[in-house]
């Protein structure tokens, strides 16, 4: 029976999985068991994705990323080049931790950049922009544009990816190039123009 989803012949995948229709899995991937997949995700050249992790659907996940056991990817996300999530706080060989993975969530619409950092037990929140190379050791607010070692909020990102201008008198920024506005308030950025569930327009 003809699969929904496309393997290359050197990837490897595990049953049972679930792998949503026109989902397409590269060169030199390892899938699992009991792994999750929604549909039409990319998933690039030797990408590892271990048991019991579960993946949205429109997900985007570049070269040499491995998702641990206690990774959820939400929706619409972009994983960069070799950046890296983790699972245990405090590793060690000697010392059998299976049974203290902490959980790690990739909200909806979030970028994470190239070679960043994202250590376990943190929340990215929804259409955040984690800039390459970033360490991310605590929850990520929607919309923030993190950098920087420890990582830190440098500025507010739009659901286009381009940064948003500062706030003017009533709390609203912009995305330079669509005009759509945001509001900030209290630390919280929220898009004015459509539900934060909404998908963009096509």
């Amino acid at each position: 029976m003809d699969k929904p989803y496309f393997a290359h012949e050197s990837a490897y995948v595990d049953d049972p999985c679930e792998i949503g229709d026109g989902t397409k899995i590269w060169h030199f991937s390892h899938i699992m068991p009991k792994v999750k997949i929604g549909k039409k995700c990319i998933l690039g050249q030797n990408v590892h994705v271990a048991s019991g992790v579960i993946i949205g659907s429109n997900v985007k996940i570049q070269n040499n990323v491995s998702l641990y056991d206690g990774t959820v990817i939400e929706d619409d996300v972009f994983l960069g080049p070799s950046c890296v999530l983790t699972n245990v706080t405090n590793p060690r060989s000697q010392i059998v931790r299976r049974n203290m993975y902490e959980k790690t969530v990739v909200r909806r619409g979030a970028s994470v950049g190239a070679n960043a950092t994202i250590v376990c037990g943190t929340t990215i929140g929804r259409y955040a922009f984690i800039a390459a190379g970033a360490v991310v050791t605590k929850d990520v607010p929607d919309y923030a544009l993190i950098v920087g070692v420890p990582g830190r909020v440098a500025g507010w990102m739009s659901r286009h990816g381009y940064r948003l201008s500062a706030a003017d008198n009533e709390g609203i920024l912009r995305d330079p190039e669509t005009g759509w506005k945001y509001r900030l308030e209290n630390g919280v950025v929220k898009c004015l123009e459509l539900d934060e569930e909404a998908p963009l327009p096509a």
